[in-house]
Order: C-alpha cells, then structure tokens, then sequence
C-alpha cells in the first residue's frame, strides 16, 4: 500500500500542508513574531492529516529576525517539526536535490536553508522534461525567478544572498511588500499600504473583509485599501479623493510591474544560452504562486511573448488549494517518488 506523506512549508507568515494525495490546507502564522508558538501551530495544522506516515519539510522562515542567525532559525523549526511528528519519519528537501534527515538537515543547514523554491522547481521540472523553462512564482513576500534546463532546476546561485544578486531571487510580491518601497521621495516612508491594496484597488485580486492581515490591522477590502493609501500621500479616506489613491495604485503596480520585467528580461540571455544545451529546443514559461495574475500579466510583454513558445499554470494544473500550497505539495510529491 502506497504511503501518504505530508509535505510541510514552514515560512515567516504563512505555515503551508499538503498530501501527495492531493489534500491542502494554508493558514497564515506570524512566525517572527510567536516563534515559540511554531509547534502549536504546526500541531493545529497537521492534526487533520493524522493518516500521513511521514512528513517532507522544506523552508523560508528562518530567514526571520527572531533568530539570531539562520542556523538558529533551522534548528528551531527542524525541533518544532519534530515535536509535532508522533514519531513519524521527518525528512528536509535540500538545495543539492535529495532529503537529508533531521540530524543532517541541523548540521548542514545552509542546504535546507530558503530551499522551498528548489523543491517547487524539481517538482516543476516534471511538467517540462526537455527543453528550457523559467519558473515565475511570485508569492505574497517574493518572487523566485528559477531556470530549469530539461526538468532540473539550474539556478547559478544556491543561498538567498547569492540568488538576489543574480536576479533570481527579487524580493517583492503581492502582500507584503511596503507600497512606499514603489513610491520614493514622492510619499510617506511610512508602513502605511502595501502592494496588497493598490492590486485590490485595481480590482486585481478579490476583497476578504475577514482578513484583517493589512498595516492597519483594518479588512483587506477595497474601501479600506483607499484609505491605507490614502494616508501615503498625508491624507485620510475622507479627504483623499478615490481618483487620487487610483492613481497612486497603478503607479504602485506599474513599478512593480517595472521591477520584475527588468528581472526576467535580465535572465533571457542565459536562457538561450541553455538552450544550446537542451534536449529539445522548447521554450517555457511556468507561472506559479498567489501573484500568478502578475506573472500572467507580465508575460504579455514584449519580448516575452516571441520568447516563449508556451505557458504553463500551477493553479490550472493542481487547483487552488494545491496551487496555495504548492512547495508543501512539492516536498511530499518528491518524498513519494524517493521512498525510504
């Protein structure tokens, strides 16, 4: 009988399960603010899945400024995972490829480090077996920008730091990124807005008036994104005109918009480049994550759409719930495929 194994994406704000079966679930969970909560939250999340025989962990939420250095980081939410695990076999996806064990995952824990967008990307790597893809996964914090040359992922730089600079790693996305770091000198520095609200302004992405996970603390609705933008320009929703903070969410996204097709037109060359090597000459594009509507949108640029010959999307091929939880999914696709 097949094993059910549950894949664990452990991050800063969202904790992340899924099955290779096929069952999902995401809640968000401030991990740099109640570190020592991770296990209780973790243990909420996983009780229903108390039929899986073992659990597939990958991370970002070491990275947090609740831990003094990313080794701290790795050792608490490897022990968390663990507390948790009713004894059960606990495996960590590695940058090199394969899962090391808790005690390995410790010592080298640099190589499970951030390695979520590694897992996704090997996942990915089966949709697209021959040829050259680029993974567009933005999420609510970053986007990862990940080339994989016939199913492998061929990243040049393996950590966090190194993937920033190469332009593989760019740190914006459709939540949490603060509106001013779009705006300059010509708004409030402030922790007012974020990106969330100029695409809910937009209409880009759905009002949920229980989500109060905003800089204001008030509901993720169109009405309240007005006046948490409004106050970036020194006003309030009253006397801030909607034309106004229109306004200001389109320049929001257009630079955002801006910032990542330099990014990815960045990465063409390379591209190519690969494609010498490749076992067939295809070109694609993989969208992913919940800014897939940005990647989407971003493709339709020039000179992307002569580039790639076709686009492939996670949310088409897996669902929403999946799709929302997509390197938890990875991390327990890859454990099936990798028995112990």
């Amino acid at each position: 009988m097949a094993s059910t194994i549950l894949g664990l994406d452990i991050g800063g704000a969202n904790l992340k399960a899924a099955t290779n079966t096929g069952r999902a679930a995401s809640v968000p969970f401030a991990l740099w603010k109640q570190p020592a909560q991770l296990a209780h939250a973790l243990d909420e999340l996983i009780t229903p899945f108390a039929d899986a025989d073992e659990l597939a962990v990958t991370m970002t939420g070491e990275l947090c400024d609740c831990f003094e250095t990313k080794r701290d980081g790795v050792r608490h939410i490897v022990s968390a995972v663990m507390n948790v695990s009713r004894s059960r076999p606990v495996r960590v996806w590695s940058t090199d490829g394969v899962f090391l064990n808790t005690n390995e995952a410790k010592e080298h824990y640099l190589k499970v480090a951030a390695a979520n967008w590694h897992a996704l990307a090997t996942f990915v790597g089966g949709y697209t077996p021959r040829g050259v893809t680029l993974l567009i996964d933005i999420g609510s914090t970053t986007t990862d920008l990940i080339p994989i040359l016939d199913g492998l992922p061929w990243s040049e730089g393996k950590t966090d730091t190194a993937r920033m600079r190469l332009g593989e790693l760019v740190y914006t996305g459709v939540r949490r990124t603060p509106a001013t770091t779009f705006l300059g000198t010509t708004a409030a520095a402030e922790f007012f807005a974020t990106v969330h609200d100029a695409h809910l302004l937009l209409g880009s992405v759905p009002e949920d008036a229980a989500d109060t996970d905003t800089a204001d603390g008030r509901p993720a609705t169109r009405l309240h994104a007005h006046g948490r933008l409004s106050r970036m320009v020194g006003g309030d929703p009253v006397l801030t005109p909607e034309e106004d903070t229109q306004r200001l969410a389109r320049s929001i996204v257009e630079q955002q918009r801006k910032l990542l097709h330099d990014r990815v037109a960045a990465l063409i060359p390379r591209l190519r480049e690969m494609r010498q090597a490749a076992r067939h000459p295809r070109r694609y594009a993989v969208v992913s994550g919940s800014g897939e509507f940005l990647a989407r949108q971003l493709l339709r640029d020039q000179p992307f759409v002569a580039f790639f010959d076709d686009m492939l999307s996670l949310t088409e091929r897996l669902g929403p719930e999946r799709s929302a939880a997509a390197p938890a999914y990875a991390v327990a696709t890859l454990a099936a495929e990798r028995p112990l």
